[in-house]
């Protein structure tokens, strides 16, 4: 996903050091490796299971770390590690999308779960089938800025139990008197939102900013790519905060504008339509 802008924006040089803190399946840190040619200082974070398990083989001298990326940034700060490119490419990965099982999409019938890391225990069955009404409404309309959020809640309370996603979207679609003429389904910010609540992505983003900051080295570079208006605007708000302080500002913004995906990537892969890039490098004291 962008890899062009992100090669760009983090500039690798040889013997670098480069951690990644959604690694997925190493398609960025392939890129980087080939411009530091020094995959012993690379460390690669997932929370996903399969994906930190695909790392270790591909990647053999790297340290790889299984937990979400604020709880990887804790540990690391914690050492007083620090690192000439970090990135973040938040959001799920394809795979995810793809397999049914993991309750991502409803696209395919799945079980409600939607867990990046299915160590924990908080599921989206649970959400849909025990948070009160209310606590529901306000979670599709925070997280999925969904206008019909206290119909749909209401439509899912009258419904359960619910139990896969195919039924979920059933569900949410007989709320948001679905059309078949409508390019976006109805379900997809509801969607959208329970992932968002099983797996703190909001919460761990604005808590793991400050420590991303802490872990850069003077003059290393952070890029970070946000695929909805929530996760960008924390990251544009944090980046400009911290750009605009005068001479106590820790960053300087690479990106005044987030960069997108060339059209050509977006036919190829349409969830790159959504993705939104935006770097800084740390100032040298």
């Amino acid at each position: 996903m962008l890899a062009q802008e992100v090669i760009a924006c983090l500039h690798p040089q040889a013997g670098e050091s480069y951690l990644d803190l959604t690694a997925g399946y190493g398609g960025h840190a392939e890129a980087i490796l080939k411009a530091t040619a020094a995959p012993g200082n690379f460390t690669l974070v997932d929370r996903d299971q399969t994906a930190t398990e695909g790392l270790k083989k591909k990647f053999k001298t790297a340290h790889i770390i299984h937990q979400d990326f604020l709880g990887a940034c804790t540990q690391l700060v914690g050492k007083q590690a620090t690192f000439d490119m970090i990135l973040a490419d938040l959001g799920v990965s394809s795979p995810h999308f793809d397999r049914a099982e993991r309750g991502f999409s409803f696209s395919q019938d799945g079980p409600l779960d939607m867990r990046m890391d299915q160590r924990q225990d908080l599921t989206a069955e649970d959400i849909v089938n025990h948070a009160p009404k209310q606590e529901l409404a306000d979670i599709i309309y925070r997280f999925g800025e969904e206008k019909a959020s206290r119909r749909i809640a209401k439509t899912i309370a009258a419904n359960r139990p619910i139990k896969t996603t195919g039924q979920l979207a059933r569900v949410v679609a007989s709320a948001a008197n679905f059309s078949l003429k409508r390019r976006v389904h109805p379900a997809t910010k509801t969607f959208q939102a329970l992932r968002i609540a099983v797996n703190d992505e909001l919460g761990q983003l604005e808590k793991a900013l400050p420590l991303m900051v802490n872990l850069l080295a003077p003059g290393g570079r952070l890029a970070i790519i946000s695929f909805h208006s929530l996760e960008d605007r924390i990251v544009k708000h944090f980046l400009a905060e911290h750009a605009h302080k005068g001479y106590d500002g820790e960053l300087k913004l690479l990106t005044k504008k987030p960069l997108t995906a060339a059209q050509n990537e977006i036919v190829n892969n349409p969830r790159a339509r959504s993705a939104k890039l935006r770097a800084a490098v740390k100032i040298k004291n």
